[in-house]
């Protein structure tokens, strides 16, 4: 099977259930914008630091295929075979973030982002995860978006800035503070 089928070469594509739009859609924008996230948290799977957390964030991996597979699939198409996210998809990450916050101390004000690279890579992938979520409720006005799709990526970009404090303390990185000039 070759790679390229040329079907889209008039910038136009098709959603799991038939339906071809322009690559332009709102619906591949949101569904394109989560596989941009996923391969910043492949990203971060890679990062040495995050050897001890691989497992969970290849799952978020996969969580965010399915996610993506539930954005490409033509609303009303219920007959299309695909994966299921789960509630316990989100408390999973709500577990995750309260052991970490365990190990931080309490935030007192806004951090810059940065410090070390891949503490930098954590937090390029929770704004491109805002950016995912914004798209997704944006397409959520005008056709049907699984609620539980919004509140997974929304905690997710949550998990990662948690992730990103984490990081940054295992990694002795001091965390900058804001200081807003007044």
């Amino acid at each position: 099977m070759k790679i390229y089928t040329k079907t889209g070469d008039q910038g136009i594509t098709s959603l799991l259930g038939g339906t071809r739009v322009p690559k332009s859609d709102l619906r591949i924008d949101a569904y394109g914008t989560v596989d941009e996230l996923n391969s910043y948290i492949g990203l971060l799977r890679d990062q040495p630091v995050n050897k001890s957390r691989s497992a969970i964030l290849k799952e978020i991996q996969d969580r965010l295929f399915t996610i993506g597979a539930d954005l490409a699939t033509v609303p009303g198409k219920d007959k299309v075979k695909k994966p299921d996210l789960k509630l316990s998809d989100v408390a999973l990450l709500e577990n995750e973030m309260d052991q970490m916050e365990l190990l931080l101390q309490p935030l007192t004000a806004f951090i810059l982002p940065g410090g070390h690279t891949a503490v930098s890579f954590c937090h390029i992938a929770r704004t491109v995860c805002r950016r995912t979520e914004r798209i997704a409720v944006e397409l959520a006005s005008f056709e049907p978006v699984s609620e539980l799709v919004i509140q997974y990526i929304n905690r997710l970009s949550d998990y990662l800035f948690v992730l990103g404090r984490l990081m940054a303390q295992e990694l002795n990185v001091e965390e900058v503070t804001w200081k807003p000039r007044i």
